[in-house]
């Protein structure tokens, strides 16, 4: 076939066609036979400089191709950061293996040191023979040898619960280990078996605290017409309870009737405590409304003495608008007196002869203020019961509707093994639980919660948080509050909330609120403060703090 001669190629094919003798028979040949391959390969070849330098530059890209793995080249970047991010998170998990085995060391060596001094104590009291020294103790309880055998002895529930810490501390151990094999959010741990559980043989994990055996405390018994006014202007109401709870304290101390603060200058106490309750747990009149006491004195609401527990960032911690809203009442006021300095930022420990000392006066109506602030024998304020002696659990606690409404809430929604859990706004969480339900009081937004539900998981399933529902006239869980006209009141519900709270089985607190204070109360009082309760992420640290405005 005749090649067109206007192709642009026709001029490098002649060139060629130059290169081969026509008169060579051996052209005829197949082009796949090796002699006349060599044949060609020995004839030099004419190339232009272009030409060349292009070769040149494409055995120069081939060569750089195959030496040079570029894919390689950045997964090994890639792998490298991937190798260093891995490493690091190993060596923080094994130190912080380490710093849980050295817990579980002496938390260990504390067990052998009590069941070593338990055999001491057994030797030294009578080498020969142990069981001479149980039949002993049995036939002689006022034994002093028994007697300090078994202040030696640890009980078996705390021999119990001292090997269940070092068993969780074990299960942290292995946490920590595996965290460094964590995949995204989630952490394999087998077939769940480093959670131990202990249903079936009688072990409650969160036993109930047990009280001490010695408690002390004073007896209210007031002179009849010595009054103290309970002045209480810091913060809500739950730091108004606490507040009034130390001002009957000083009334005790004092030999005084306390008065229950009006609703004009203070929260309307009646709506959540019951007044006559206190009065029936002393067997006595110790307080009183501030309506019967201005009954009592008619028209001439004086007080004789207003004494200042703070005198600094200013006397009582009373303003001007405080002293306003008394003498709206009708009371009159003398000076306001300190007789020390105290501040509130940096409170003193004072003790039951200085309040003695400074506080008592001959006058009729005393006040003190503001006595939330007060570090006034704390051990002895805060033992189960309170300071004072009388017949009852509790001396401050909700009313009686308030109780029979939380107890309906809890009979509805929750069921007797809940864990509650107040949940400030902005707050974080990071505690493990093993309750089927989890009753959440909080002021936190939605999306908080909505997170903190999905951070809340135990063996791969979600634990329900339950939150009190808005009030629906077709529940009648809260009907009693409804009916006696006690229902959107704010200081109510929030009442509502610590009963709740205070009746769970185990209880997880917001550190530095006084919310959380006063269920704690709440629980010491009426003995079901757990030894599972703490304080929420307790000792933890934000690893990330924005800047100031």
């Amino acid at each position: 076939m005749e090649r067109d001669r206007d192709s642009p190629s026709s001029d490098e094919d002649d060139d060629h066609e130059a290169l081969i003798d026509p008169t060579d028979t051996k052209s005829q040949r197949s082009t796949f036979e090796i002699g006349h391959l060599k044949t060609q390969l020995a004839r030099p070849l004419r190339f232009s400089k272009r030409y060349l330098l292009a070769f040149c530059l494409m055995l120069s890209l081939i060569f750089l191709y195959f030496s040079v793995d570029f894919g390689n080249l950045f997964r090994s970047v890639s792998t490298m950061k991937i190798a260093d991010s891995g490493t690091d998170r190993m060596r923080e998990a094994e130190l912080r293996a380490l710093y849980l085995l050295k817990q579980q060391q002496l938390g260990l060596l504390s067990l052998w040191n009590a069941t070593s001094i338990h055999s001491r104590s057994i030797s030294v009291i009578n080498p020969n023979s142990t069981l001479d020294i149980i039949s002993n103790s049995t036939k002689n309880a006022n034994s002093n040898s028994t007697l300090q055998m078994e202040d030696l002895i640890p009980s078996i529930e705390d021999f119990r619960y001292a090997v269940v810490n070092q068993i969780k501390l074990n299960k942290e151990i292995q946490e920590a280990l595996l965290s460094s094999h964590r995949i995204g959010n989630l952490l394999e741990l087998g077939d769940g078996n480093v959670v131990p559980e202990f249903g079936g043989y009688g072990f409650d994990r969160c036993r109930k605290v047990e009280p001490k055996s010695e408690e002390r405390t004073i007896e209210w018994k007031p002179k009849g017409n010595k009054y103290l006014l309970a002045i209480c202007v810091s913060g809500q109401m739950s730091n108004h309870l606490i507040c009034l709870e130390k001002h009957m304290f000083f009334a005790a101390v004092l030999g005084r009737i306390l008065v229950i603060p009006s609703a004009r200058v203070d929260f309307q106490y009646n709506r959540v405590l019951d007044i006559d309750h206190i009065n029936k747990c002393f067997g006595r009149k110790v307080v009183v409304s501030f309506e019967e006491f201005s009954e009592m004195k008619k028209n001439h609401l004086h007080i004789d003495r207003f004494i200042c527990y703070v005198s600094s960032p200013q006397p009582c911690y009373v303003d001007d608008e405080h002293i306003k809203k008394l003498r709206a009442l009708g009371i009159t006021t003398g000076k306001l007196e300190a007789p020390w300095v105290e501040d509130i930022k940096e409170p003193k420990k004072r003790t039951f002869n200085d309040v003695l000392e400074k506080f008592s006066a001959n006058d009729d109506v005393l006040a003190i203020g503001d006595v939330f602030f007060a570090d006034v024998e704390q051990e002895w304020i805060m033992q189960p019961g309170g300071p004072l002696a009388h017949k009852c659990q509790t001396v401050i606690e909700p009313s009686r509707l308030i109780m029979l409404t939380a107890q309906r809430f809890i009979q509805t929604f929750l069921g007797k093994n809940f864990i509650a859990l107040h949940f400030r706004r902005h707050g974080f969480l990071k505690f493990w639980a093993d309750v089927p339900v989890i009753y959440l009081s909080t002021d936190a937004a939605e999306s908080e919660t909505d997170l903190l539900q999905s951070l809340i998981r135990l063996n791969g399933k979600a634990i329900p948080l339950v939150k009190r529902p808005a009030r629906n006239s077709a529940e009648k869980w809260d009907a009693l509050l409804y009916r006696h006209g006690l229902e959107g009141d704010s200081q109510v519900e929030a009442m509502l909330d610590k009963t709740i709270c205070a009746m769970s089985s185990v209880f997880i607190g917001s550190a530095g609120s006084t919310f959380t204070e006063d269920i704690l109360r709440l629980r010491k009082d009426w003995r079901s403060a757990s030894i599972c309760d703490e304080y929420l992420c307790q000792g933890e640290e934000p690893n990330f703090i924005s800047d100031s405005e």
